[in-house]
């Protein structure tokens, strides 16, 4: 037997570039899989491997780790799979208490969500039989149980649909008790199937879309009326509003509608109750693009001011903190973030990269892959900016070369504080792979720590594959994870001696 076979680290590992990386712990693995996660084909992993992958995750974790990090992906992060998804494959292996019920009743916020959960259960559990929800576990009952009584006849009337599992389904399979005789009677319309059909803009443009017009003129005419009426009625929702810009300016709905729209855009409070990732913003500026309309500058406008609300709070950055952003636009980014969606990774990259820009008082922006390129740009337009970097693909390659941002700096001399990188994480040499010379971030990273001893480096994981380029052990390295402005908090935690895992694990469950 040997005892000094080799120095290799035992967190060491290859990407899925062949290139050298580094395990994360389970717990580390699991918060940046699941923040990751639309549950669609990812560049490198489908959607089943990843289901695999989180099952694994959550048996290698404490199980009140696995129910917080579903209340955190929820409640913070504003993910709706995922969290149904973590407590469903959680009441697989855990028992005895109530910890699924709560984790149900927390998770539980759209009231659609209580059939989208009962679905995955069945699936997660193969369940091919005629009865397929038979043998539900208690403590999943109980949670949705509870869950339940958050929701009024208008939430349940949205909602309901002619789907696998429906309200009725539910109701007999968990039986809820009714918090009150209103209550009760909901439950009733529900088994009795009269529910009322509540007053939204589906419903409404739906049943005006049935009707019959003497010519054109005069369906256009009802159109722009309905289209203001719901802005009146203050019934189009902050997410509405953005699926329908386009829909609204084509209606020549008035001057004094479109004010209204725009005031409801801008509000930071209106920003901040909607919960919207910020590619929401960005879908609906570029659609925008397309229209033919002498408002829509007004519009657009009203948008950047929303994304800029959005990241109002963020802290961290004064006159003197020196902060490098660099954005991955490297080939593997380029995958849909879900199936419906037009938005890719690469999107999201430059979108939070931008907002953070946005924050910077001292800023050098730029995007790599298989080079490195500082892109000036003006730190109001956010949106704008995006889109500018997006129309220039191809510019600098499609390789991962991300090493070559700290190589710059260290050629340069440059003095930074914090270095942002928005990527996959799957970094390679593309120009000299396997060489012994090659470039690799943590050796350029020690390079540069040697001139700027005080620097950080933060790797904003956009895909959760499970690895990172260089060790996060260090205290100078941090892994943060996710789509949403919300990956901000965490940098907060950071500066202030935490981290996204630390904070996850120190939330109440109560």
């Amino acid at each position: 037997m040997k005892f000094n076979e080799s120095t290799r680290r035992i967190d060491e590992t290859i990407n899925y570039e062949g290139a050298k990386a580094y395990k994360l712990d389970p717990a580390v693995e699991l918060y940046v899989t699941a923040v990751t996660s639309s549950l669609s084909k990812k560049f490198y992993e489908s959607g089943a491997d990843r289901i695999e992958r989180i099952r694994k995750l959550i048996k290698e974790n404490d199980p009140e780790f696995v129910a917080k990090l579903a209340i955190y992906a929820r409640e913070e992060m504003h993910l709706r799979s995922i969290p149904l998804v973590l407590v469903a494959e959680l009441a697989k292996i855990h028992s005895g208490d109530n910890l699924i019920s709560k984790t149900v009743e927390r998770v539980i916020q759209r009231v659609d969500e209580i059939t989208e959960l009962l679905s995955y259960y069945q699936l997660a559990n193969d369940r091919e039989e005629t009865k397929k929800l038979n043998k539900l576990s208690k403590q999943i009952q109980k949670g949705i149980s509870l869950a339940f009584n958050k929701f009024n006849e208008y939430h349940f009337g949205k909602y309901n649909r002619k789907t696998g599992v429906t309200f009725k389904d539910a109701l007999f399979l968990t039986h809820p008790k009714a918090k009150n005789a209103e209550q009760q009677e909901i439950f009733n319309k529900i088994v009795n199937n009269s529910l009322q059909v509540p007053y939204t803009w589906e419903t409404q443009l739906s049943e005006l879309g049935q009707k019959k017009f003497e010519d054109d003129d005069a369906k256009k005419k009802a159109f722009q009326e309905k289209w203001q009426e719901l802005i009146d009625s203050k019934k189009l929702g902050f997410m509405s509003l953005l699926r329908n810009l386009r829909n609204l300016l084509e209606s020549n709905v008035t001057q004094a509608h479109l004010e209204k729209v725009c005031q409801k855009l801008s509000n930071p409070e209106e920003v901040k109750k909607s919960k919207q990732f910020p590619f929401r913003f960005l879908s609906a500026y570029r659609m925008l693009k397309e229209v033919t309309s002498g408002h829509v500058s007004k519009v657009l406008n009203a948008l950047e001011e929303a994304v800029k609300a959005s990241v109002e709070n963020v802290k961290g950055f004064d006159d003197d903190t020196a902060v490098v952003i660099a954005c991955d636009v490297s080939g593997s980014m380029e995958t849909e973030i879900s199936p419906r969606s037009v938005i890719q990774n690469y999107d999201i990259g430059l979108m939070l990269g931008m907002l953070m820009q946005h924050k910077c008082k001292n800023v050098i922006t730029g995007f790599f892959g298989e080079i490195w390129k500082v892109v000036n740009l003006p730190q109001n337009n956010i949106l704008a900016n995006v889109t500018e970097l997006r129309s220039r693909e191809g510019e600098v390659g499609y390789s991962t070369n991300g090493y070559l941002v700290i190589r710059d700096l260290i050629a340069k001399r440059i003095i930074a504080d914090k270095v942002m990188v928005f990527t996959d994480n799957q970094m390679w040499d593309s120009t000299d792979f396997g060489s012994e010379e090659g470039g690799h971030i943590a050796t350029e990273w020690a390079s540069y720590k040697k001139i700027v001893p005080k620097a950080k480096l933060y790797l904003f994981d956009l895909s959760g594959y499970g690895t990172t380029p260089i060790s996060t052990k260090s205290g100078d390295v941090y892994l943060i994870a996710g789509f949403s402005e919300k990956v901000f908090d965490v940098l907060e935690a950071i500066d202030n001696g935490s981290s996204a895992v630390e904070e996850i694990k120190k939330s109440r469950m109560a």
